[in-house]
C-alpha cells in the first residue's frame, strides 16, 4: 500500500506565494511521474503541472510562468512552488504518482487533497 500526504495549502492574498508538498510512503521500488491537479468547486480535475523521474516537466497554460515542479527522488516528495496566485488558482490541489511496487507492478495514486484559498 501507498500513501500520498500532502501539506502547505492554505489562505493567501493575490499576488502571494505557496508551496504545498506531496511524500509518498510505503510499499515503493520507484516512482514514474509525479504531478500535481486541482479541482474547483463545479469544475473538473485539472492537470496543474507533472514532472517525470528525470525531471521534465509539463505546465497547464494558465500557470505557465508562475508555478514550479519539482522533486526529490531520495524522500519521494514531490513541491509546486506557487507565486503570484490569483483568484481562479482557488481550489483543492491533489498530488498524483504513478509508483512502482516491485520491478514490474504499478500503480497511480492520489492525495488526500489541499485546499487553496487566493483572495482578491
Amino acid at each position: 500500500q501507498v500513501q500520498l500526504v500532502e501539506s502547505g495549502g492554505g489562505l493567501v492574498q493575490a499576488g502571494g506565494s505557496l508551496r504545498p508538498s506531496c511524500a509518498a510512503s510505503g510499499r515503493i521500488f520507484s516512482i514514474n511521474d509525479m504531478g500535481w491537479y486541482r479541482q474547483a468547486p463545479g469544475k473538473q480535475r485539472e492537470l496543474v503541472a507533472a514532472i517525470a523521474r528525470g525531471g521534465t516537466t509539463n505546465y497547464a497554460d494558465s500557470v505557465t510562468g508562475r508555478f514550479t515542479i519539482s522533486r526529490d527522488n531520495a524522500k519521494n516528495t514531490v513541491y509546486l512552488q506557487m507565486n503570484s496566485l490569483k483568484p481562479e488558482d482557488t481550489a483543492v490541489y491533489y498530488c498524483n504518482a504513478d509508483v512502482y511496487y516491485t520491478y514490474t507492478a504499478r500503480s497511480k495514486y492520489w492525495g488526500q487533497g489541499t485546499q487553496v484559498t487566493v483572495s482578491s
